[in-house]
């Protein structure tokens, strides 16, 4: 979710999401967009991984 627009950039639906996934699922993005300035996450330190970070 863009914060700015509010627009949903991507959506990926299953049944539960590696931290892999979902930072395979940013990279998709990041093909069709620039790079973020910043990546905020709600799940803290839980969400916090190499994965992520890479």
């Amino acid at each position: 979710m863009d914060d700015r627009t509010r627009d949903c950039l991507t959506l990926a639906a299953d049944t539960s999401l590696s931290r892999a996934r979902v930072a395979r699922e940013l990279d998709l993005l990041m093909v069709e967009r620039n790079w973020p300035k910043m990546i905020v996450s709600d799940n803290g330190s839980a969400f916090t991984s190499n994965a992520i970070l890479a």
